[in-house]
């Protein structure tokens, strides 16, 4: 016993005393089941860390080459962070069963565990992290490989924190043929090369030139725009979201912990993440929760309809009352509602909605956002409930079957995990996830950004065109020098 403590935490001050016995207990009963049985078992123990600690910076820090990684945080929200570095159990999958076959496999690897019942800051404890693509095999082209259109991680080491309270959890993949000694010397090793220093940043005046890139022409956007208008207006279907991407390359490598910093200090109301998968990194600074799962209560806001800022506060609060008064934009936001209510109702004892859409402010973008809540009546876990929602009207269509038909049609892109869900899950299935939206993906010098707008029959192709200008302006500022 007193070797696994000296080793696994004076050395570094991650685990004290009683947590490093506490991993010594779980480590050996993990041992003992996976001998038993002939199959691997996850060992997992929780504690405090030093309330300073920033798990974004952590994570970007002390990540490998080719390690999976995850940071997701909403610095209004009580500082509210989720981040994971390595991988214990990858969970992959694709097809319309996406969902429901990685929240089973992820019960049934919680149920193994030999864990911590943690009492920390949501996501603290035994958890998966991760994100699914926006269509059932989305991201089957080149720029999104490594990123399956399923794919959560139980990483080596996570953190979360919620105010000033931060929790570490140390997950050990342990197999038959396992020492106690290999098993100490693996901990010691990840633990040791865990870094606390701040996010670096983003260098204001790099050498070289910046190039900015439409794959597609503008005018293939707004004529996409006009084609879905005629289908609504022949009353094939009642709303369409479409989308457009922008490349940026860089003249060196982009930065994703220089981009997150930025990220989190302009858009602080907003949930901030980063997915590393292989040398390629998915970023976002999105407004939009998909789904949140606290034991029997489920939330999600219904947010379209859409209006650009202004930094004359007179201006903007004019610009805001326009938005709510906008038949257009309510009538985008009610479709939205009535889908995601009659979802939750299926599963739910209760289901209620605000009885009108309040402003949302983010930096440089005004919403429509209608809360909507949930009591469910049966279990179901936070990776069921994204699948339930998913894709709701504000990144896909009504009715969904006409809409999931002319999107790739009108786009003519592979959205990969633009428009995804992007969050995390635990051993007792509560969850957070968010819509994949303001969103890049980085891979070396190049940088994908990808913005959409929701259409229905009165939209203006010219309009719609200038809303995703607005989008990617929470990117490209950042990533275009």
């Amino acid at each position: 016993m007193s070797t696994s403590a000296r080793e696994f935490s004076p050395a570094w001050g991650w685990l004290n005393a009683d947590a490093s016995r506490r991993l010594e207990r779980r480590l050996d009963a993990a041992l003992r089941r996976a001998r038993g049985t002939g199959t691997p078992s996850i060992a997992s123990i929780t504690a405090d860390a030093a309330a300073g600690v920033d798990p974004t910076a952590v994570v970007v820090a002390s990540r490998r080459s080719g390690d999976p990684w995850f940071c997701l945080e909403q610095p209004d929200r009580e500082g509210y962070a989720v981040a994971g570095i390595g991988c214990v159990r990858a969970l992959e999958a694709r097809g319309v069963g996406r969902f429901g076959h990685v929240a089973k496999r992820w019960a049934a690897i919680a149920a193994d565990a030999s864990a911590d019942d943690p009492d920390g800051p949501p996501g603290s404890g035994l958890v998966a992290l991760g994100a699914f693509a926006f269509a059932p095999d989305g991201g089957a082209s080149a720029r999104w490989e490594g990123f399956a259109p399923a794919s959560m991680v139980v990483p080596e080491v996570s953190l979360a924190r919620r105010d000033k309270r931060v929790a570490l959890t140390v997950n050990v993949e342990v197999a038959p043929d396992d020492t106690m000694e290999d098993l100490r010397g693996r901990v010691a090793a990840r633990l040791g090369s865990l870094r606390s220093r701040p996010l670096p940043l983003l260098d204001p005046a790099p050498a070289g030139h910046y190039r900015v890139l439409s794959p597609m022409p503008p005018s293939h956007f707004e004529e996409a725009v006009a084609r879905a208008v005629q289908r609504i207006r022949s009353g094939e279907l009642e709303k369409i979201v479409l989308a457009r991407d922008v490349e940026v390359r860089a003249p060196l490598d982009h930065d994703p912990g220089a981009v997150l910093g930025l990220l989190r200090e302009a858009f602080p109301s907003c949930y901030v993440f980063a997915v590393g998968r292989g040398d390629a990194v998915f970023v976002a600074a999105s407004p939009e929760l998909l789904a949140r799962r606290e034991g029997h209560r489920a939330s999600t806001v219904a947010l379209a309809g859409s209006s650009r800022r202004s930094a004359d506060p007179a201006i903007d609060d004019h610009l805001g009352e326009q938005l709510l008064r906008s038949q257009k934009d309510r009538e985008e936001n009610e479709i939205v509602v009535r889908r995601i209510t009659r979802a939750l109702r299926a599963h739910a004892v209760w289901v209620t909605a605000a009885p009108e859409p309040a402003l949302v402010r983010v930096a440089n973008i005004l919403h429509l956002g209608t809360p909507i809540r949930a009591q469910l009546a049966a279990p179901l876990s936070a990776i069921e409930l994204a699948g339930v929602l998913h894709p709701t009207p504000a990144v896909g269509g009504e009715p969904w079957g006409a809409a999931e038909r002319l999107i790739p049609a009108l786009e003519g892109l592979d959205r990969g995990w633009y428009a995804g869900a992007v969050g995390w899950a635990d051993a007792a299935g509560d969850g957070e996830f968010c819509v994949a939206l303001r969103c890049a993906l980085l891979r070396g010098p190049m940088a994908h950004l990808y913005a959409g707008g929701g259409i229905v029959r009165d939209s203006d192709p010219v309009a719609e065109l200038a809303e995703t200008e607005v989008k990617l302006g929470a990117l490209l500022p950042v990533l275009a020098g």
